[in-house]
């Protein structure tokens, strides 16, 4: 029987409407918790992986089981790009998700979310006014104002510089700890993923299959020291070693 808080894929696979295949059978649990990172090279199918579980595509084929305790009011989503409203002020922004559906405490949860991500001076900001890397806190604290179990993240921070990047993956692995969210992570960076998670999926090129896993069996918080460690190299390599032998398999295929 699949425990309560357990998220569970099962032989899923999916074909856009065009032919595309997107994804070979796929199976992973996803444990409370737990911070997984999926890993692959563009177009292999990690974002409609997570596009699956958030319930925005249903699968061609096989099951996703969010296991009796998820709604999709539990489930936040944060995209590679902000998409904030840019006529809008940061407080409205985070506001969105109460708009669609009220909420009694919806502005306390808005002040907790932009505490977390460390906006609460900007909150009257438009997004024309932050720089990149503020207008995707605002996005992050508007997938926290619902109070999510589960955080969905489709490389967010792909397009910032590399120290913007590296700041806000120190500060999502403390909101992840502070606030105990099960956290799916799409990125293609080897270093982001080891640095953030407990368990790497590693995939193979399209259409996407699961080619290994790698355990991050390290301890949290993780400071900048643990970026130049052996143990973070020896994690990059396996990592590296998974996402190369399945290039190789898919270009012998």
């Amino acid at each position: 029987m699949l425990d309560a808080n357990t998220i569970a894929l099962r032989n899923v696979s999916f074909v856009y409407p065009n032919g595309l295949s997107a994804l070979a059978p796929v199976d992973l649990d996803i444990h409370e918790g737990e911070f997984v990172s999926i890993l692959g090279p563009s177009g292999c199918g990690k974002s409609t992986l997570l596009r699956l579980v958030a319930g925005l595509l249903a699968p061609s084929r096989g099951s996703v089981d969010l296991g009796g305790e998820f709604s999709t009011r539990q489930i936040g989503f944060v995209f590679q790009s902000p998409t904030l409203m840019p006529w809008a002020t940061v407080e409205t922004n985070v506001h969105l998700p109460f708009s669609l559906a009220a909420h009694p405490d919806a502005e306390s949860r808005i002040d907790h979310a932009l505490n977390l991500v460390g906006l609460q001076e900007f909150r009257q900001a438009y997004p024309r006014e932050l720089s990149g890397g503020m207008q995707m806190r605002v996005s992050i604290a508007r997938a926290l104002a619902i109070q999510p179990r589960l955080l969905l993240m489709d490389e967010p921070f792909a397009a910032l510089d590399e120290i913007t990047r590296n700041r806000l993956d120190n500060d999502l692995r403390n909101l992840w700890a502070a606030e105990k969210l099960i956290t799916l992570f799409v990125t293609h960076s080897v270093y982001e993923a080891v640095f953030l998670s407990t368990r790497i999926v590693v995939m193979s090129p399209r259409p996407g299959r699961i080619v290994g896993e790698v355990v991050v069996d390290q301890p949290h918080p993780r400071s900048e020291d643990f970026r130049s460690s052996e143990q973070f190299a020896r994690y990059c390599a396996e990592a590296s070693r998974l996402l190369n032998a399945g290039m190789a398999e898919s270009e012998r295929a």
